[in-house]
């Protein structure tokens, strides 16, 4: 087993099993959200977004406010959530144990969805008909 690969190797290529026409692009974020809205309402806001989001790339009648949304003012608002937060924590209530544990919990929990992600695209690329990775 090789430890380090070419860039070339490293690319995956996923192929389209049939084309997705431009009515189910616009239809999907709204069916999302309905779902949502019936089944988790407490998520709407949240999930309202990522579909707004969506449908304004795919409608295609609003390209430079989906450009906008999609760089500059996803930048924006994130420096602003980060400040708002940062602004009203103080040190004695984030310095304690339970804090730090669930910081160290997170990481070893992303550590190992991204590492059992990568083996089993490793695994699934073993055993497909088509590999997706050469």
């Amino acid at each position: 087993m090789k430890l380090f690969t070419s860039p070339q190797e490293r690319q995956i290529e996923m192929k389209q099993l049939r084309h997705v026409s431009k009515t189910e692009k616009v239809l999907f974020p709204l069916a999302v959200l309905m779902m949502t809205i019936l089944f988790l309402p407490s998520a709407t806001p949240l999930v309202g977004m990522f579909c707004l989001g969506n449908l304004m790339r795919e409608c295609g009648v609003v390209d430079r406010l989906s450009s906008t949304a999609q760089n500059e003012l996803i930048n924006i608002v994130t420096i602003f959530l980060g400040l708002a937060v940062g602004s009203k924590l103080e040190a004695d209530k984030f310095l304690q144990f339970e804090t730090l544990g669930i910081l160290v919990l997170g990481a070893v929990a992303f550590s190992i969805g991204t590492g059992t992600g990568v083996l089993m695209a490793k695994l699934l690329n073993r055993f497909s008909r088509d590999p997706i990775n050469h």
